[in-house]
């Protein structure tokens, strides 16, 4: 085996399929297949099974993959300390994040990282199903991703931190009947009108579960991702919303009340792949991120 086979054996237990991984890997599929046959010669056990038309890896293939993480990290930080890259703390760094995140950490790290001679950031906004957050670590050094609080944590192939634990509130008018309240139930908002992410985005889990709690199924007015466009809505007269508390900049003609009842936390994490690390300089960027996190709360 090599380091080849066991960098397609990772990536067909990430993407489920040879065509994905070719063109992950940029060749074509016939190439990852005898890539995985010449693989499956040097072992005793079968490596995968057909699921389907999926591929899947069996056991002993999940055994392998997990292994083919450490000889990735092994020969990341081989290859970094031989070409004195891995001390450089001014090397370059690249962060992806979804918008709300992206708003206010962006910003955060230019400002503590600005000192001459540190990192070279390179930032993009990646706003996608919860499920492919993980995917990104491989095109970029660090991924701020959310998750729902109660939701499975991130597979084993990506390393994950938690930056914040960020309640989820209701988004209302300043001068709705309900603003006056100092908090909200699901039976208070059933009736309303709501604005909410497409299907696959986190908070989409915490709308239906408002739904659950009142017997009820919401009226799903406005599917719209893009958190400041929501707050524009709401303030218009267009409905509720669910909306972060501390990573989305106030509106002066909203108010957000807690939700009484209803689990609304979502988890700001930050993901990589754990070879990224063997980098001083995606090491301080990622400290950097923690450090930043401890500022947006305001003190709640």
């Amino acid at each position: 085996m090599d380091e080849r086979q066991l960098r397609i054996l990772r990536e067909l237990g990430e993407l489920g399929s040879v065509t994905a991984v070719a063109e992950a890997l940029l060749v074509t599929p016939s190439a990852i297949s005898q890539q995985l046959r010449l693989l499956q010669r040097s072992m005793p056990v079968p490596l995968t099974a057909r699921h389907g038309r999926r591929l899947v890896l069996t056991d002993a293939g999940q055994a392998l993959a997990g292994a083919a993480i450490e000889v990735e990290t092994a020969l990341a930080r081989a290859r970094h300390t031989v070409e004195e890259f891995v001390d450089r703390p001014d090397g370059d760094v690249s962060v992806a994040a979804f918008h709300s995140a992206a708003s206010t950490f962006f910003p955060l790290l230019l400002r503590g990282l600005a000192a001459p001679g540190g990192p070279r950031l390179a930032f993009g906004d990646e706003d996608v199903p919860q499920d492919d957050f993980p995917r990104l670590t491989r095109d970029y050094d660090l991924v701020l991703a959310h998750r729902l609080d109660h939701t499975p944590p991130w597979p084993r192939t990506v390393t994950a931190g938690t930056l914040l634990r960020e309640p989820l509130d209701v988004a209302m008018p300043a001068d709705h009947p309900l603003a006056a309240r100092p908090w909200v139930g699901a039976a208070d908002v059933a009736d309303q009108p709501w604005i909410t992410v497409h299907d696959g985005f986190p908070v989409m889990a915490t709308i239906e579960a408002i739904g659950a709690a009142a017997g009820r199924r919401l009226h799903l007015a406005h599917r719209v991702n893009e958190f400041a466009v929501v707050a524009e809505i709401v303030a218009a007269g267009g409905g509720l919303a669910l909306m972060p508390r501390w990573t989305t900049r106030p509106h002066p003609a909203l108010v957000l009340k807690p939700l009484d009842g209803v689990r609304a936390l979502r988890h700001i994490d930050v993901l990589h792949r754990p070879e990224r690390t063997a980098r001083r300089a995606v090491r301080a960027v990622l400290a950097e991120l923690h450090r930043a996190a401890g500022t947006v709360t305001g003190g709640d």
